[in-house]
């Protein structure tokens, strides 16, 4: 079983295949200039403990500001950071706190007939567009804006494998891989909202599922945004292993709560 750090290694490098990375010596930076207003590839990570609040702050703020990007942090270990965010705050930094579950295959597919209506494809230069219009329309995701950019790379990266789900002939679903090392997450799972309800994440995941055996990984991990969509992919085998606590505190701009509605 991995352990909290191995599990933030994974999320770096996810994070990593769409923003650069800047270690330092209280934690590290995440930059994308050419995409500032997505959050995930442009934030500081901290997750000890530093004394040094005030010197970090105004390291970070100089550094996002120096590219015109709104200066955020993403904060671990928030039990013991009270004194940053406290510090923050007098800094004028919005503050929030977000609850981030973190569950693992159980490694066993659920008996599942092919239900009619229902097909799978990855995704090629063909579907594009289809798949994009699908991705774009989910606000969860942060809209076209983000999503344009972000699917696009995703499509030529090597980490990444899409797939499109048709009910009747109809592009309503998405869902990718994200390997590195044997190691998968499942990321950008949506369904058109006219779709929802009728059971096709629950296919989508059975068929990506079958795909990481094909494959041959040791594991399959998912990060759900909240507790609604934890309880959906422990129907399908995913343990909840670890729950984290996430501070984002942002000098400007929505919260991520208000962006996820």
């Amino acid at each position: 079983m991995m352990n909290i750090h191995d599990i933030f290694l994974l999320d770096f490098a996810y994070l990593e295949t769409f923003s650069t990375r800047k270690d330092t010596t209280w934690g590290s930076l995440f930059c994308n200039e050419s995409q500032p207003d997505y959050y995930d590839a442009n934030h500081a990570y901290i997750y000890d403990p530093n004394p040094n609040h005030q010197t970090i702050i105004d390291e970070v703020v100089s550094f996002y500001e120096a590219s015109n990007i709104l200066p955020r942090f993403y904060i671990y270990n928030v039990d013991a950071q009270q004194e940053l965010i406290s510090k923050l705050k007098q800094n004028q930094f919005g503050f929030e706190e977000l609850t981030s579950p973190v569950q693992l295959w159980d490694k066993k597919i659920l008996e599942q007939e092919q239900r009619e209506g229902v097909t799978i494809e990855v995704v090629t230069d063909d579907n594009y567009s289809e798949a994009l219009a699908i991705e774009c329309s989910i606000k969860e995701f942060g809209g076209k804006e983000i999503r344009e950019k972000a699917f696009e790379h995703e499509f030529k990266h090597s980490s990444f494998i899409h797939y499109l789900l048709r009910f009747n002939g109809m592009a309503c679903a998405t869902a990718c891989l994200f390997i590195t090392e044997k190691q998968a997450r499942m990321e950008s799972v949506a369904t058109l909202e006219a779709y929802r309800g009728r059971g096709l994440i629950g296919d989508l995941i059975h068929y990506i599922q079958n795909e990481a055996v094909k494959l041959e990984l040791e594991n399959l991990w998912v990060f759900p945004i909240n507790e609604n969509i934890e309880k959906v992919y422990q129907k399908y085998g995913f343990q909840t292993v670890e729950t984290l606590k996430k501070g984002h505190a942002f000098l400007g701009g929505k919260s991520i709560k208000e962006i996820r509605g």
